[in-house]
């Protein structure tokens, strides 16, 4: 049986066996347990892999469109490709995020020597991502690929919070 002990953060859950409650100094009776939040994002761009190696994503706020993060994981093999396929057709010459390149290096940032590597698309494809939380700049924290969400108007995509 597990019993709940609290919430540390926004994304994680401690729990402990209670069948182990002798043990409870024991680091072998709690188990962490990852809570992601889930929302859609503007598709617009992506960099090249075999056939893509990541999604950039982002979402609107006061009509335009904004950079939130790049997304590698939550892909296999013929995902990759049958999502490459369906995107392929929408690429474009301009980048369509308003607030790229960024100024400054984190591991989630979009720099300019990063940007002459991607491939920008018009903004009219939403896909649906997991991560676990937004970072102080704004950007997702360990995100994932889920679905291409094709019954969403782009324009109505926002930052939840």
């Amino acid at each position: 049986m597990i019993a709940l002990s609290g919430v540390r953060s926004s994304c994680d859950m401690l729990a402990r066996n209670s069948d182990l409650w002798r043990f409870a100094a024991s680091i072998r009776a709690w188990f962490k347990y990852k809570i992601n939040s889930s929302q859609e994002f503007v598709i617009g761009g992506y960099s090249p892999g075999n056939p893509l190696d990541a999604l950039i994503v982002g979402y609107y706020e006061s009509g335009k469109l904004y950079y939130a993060a790049k997304v590698r994981n939550g892909f296999v093999r013929h995902l990759r490709r049958e999502v490459s396929k369906k995107l392929k057709s929408l690429e474009t010459a301009d980048c369509p995020f308003a607030n790229l390149p960024e100024k400054k290096r984190t591991p989630w940032a979009l720099t300019r020597a990063e940007m002459k590597n991607c491939r920008w698309l018009r903004p009219d494809s939403v896909a649906q991502i997991d991560f676990t939380e937004w970072t102080p700049d704004g950007h997702l924290r360990e995100s994932k690929f889920v679905a291409l969400r094709e019954d969403k108007n782009p324009r109505h995509v926002v930052r939840e919070t």
